[in-house]
């Protein structure tokens, strides 16, 4: 995958693909070429900007929530095992540069160079454009991960509260599609009558209906 193809997934384009380029120079690839910097110093800058992103996300999302049980969802967002998941769902491990020894050594599966190459593309876009895309390339990620696993059921819990008044119903429409064919992103909201109960955005459009039946739920005060 080359840098254009890369933006084009994460929808987002570089003012100054220098950020991009260096975010995607791993160690060996540095240690290969003089007077190169790896993304050393980027994953450092990401690491936290993505904290921040995530604290400040489930500050919001999850008010009732005491700051032990914060921190717990937090950890679980920002673990080498979450980024690792993340960097894949891009293909990033294809766009980094590696150096021949570590190329052959199968660094573009290794759990911890693909965390790593998240956090510093984060910070780049960071570095880029500021704090906005940041927050929005990031939550993308963020938002999904955070749903816990009987969120996949908020349709039909939405569903059962609204049919409580007879022949009520709701309806998702799709009101944003974006990306390309591979790595879609769609928005969704779901309203009854001409009300939007809520909102929300997945990769598809299964997930984004979820995702705004949980926001509805959210507002009704029956999810947290």
């Amino acid at each position: 995958m080359n840098t254009i193809q890369l933006q084009e997934t994460i929808h987002y384009t570089f003012k100054n693909t220098d950020f991009l380029e260096l975010a995607l120079r791993h160690s060996s690839y540095a240690n290969e070429h003089k007077d190169m910097q790896s993304n050393e110093r980027l994953e450092f800058l990401g690491d936290s900007v993505l904290g921040f992103i995530a604290a400040e996300y489930l500050y919001h999302s999850f008010p009732q929530l005491p700051e032990g049980g914060l921190t717990k969802k937090r950890a679980a967002l920002v673990c080498e095992t979450a980024l690792c998941s993340y960097a894949k769902s891009i293909q990033l491990g294809e766009a980094i540069c590696f150096g021949r020894g570590e190329n052959t050594a199968g660094g573009r599966e290794r759990a911890s160079i693909l965390a790593d190459a998240f956090e510093a593309l984060l910070a780049a876009i960071y570095l880029d454009g500021g704090m906005n895309p940041a927050k929005t390339f990031a939550l993308s990620f963020l938002k999904n991960k955070s749903m816990p696993a009987s969120s996949m059921d908020c349709k039909t819990e939405l569903q059962q509260i609204v049919q409580k008044t007879p022949d009520e119903s709701v309806d998702y429409v799709v009101v944003d599609e974006s990306g390309p064919d591979h790595n879609k992103r769609f928005v969704v909201e779901v309203r009854l009558h001409s009300n939007v109960l809520g909102t929300g955005t997945g990769r598809s459009k299964k997930l984004a209906e979820q995702a705004a039946a949980r926001e509805a739920l959210f507002l009704m005060g029956i999810k947290e």
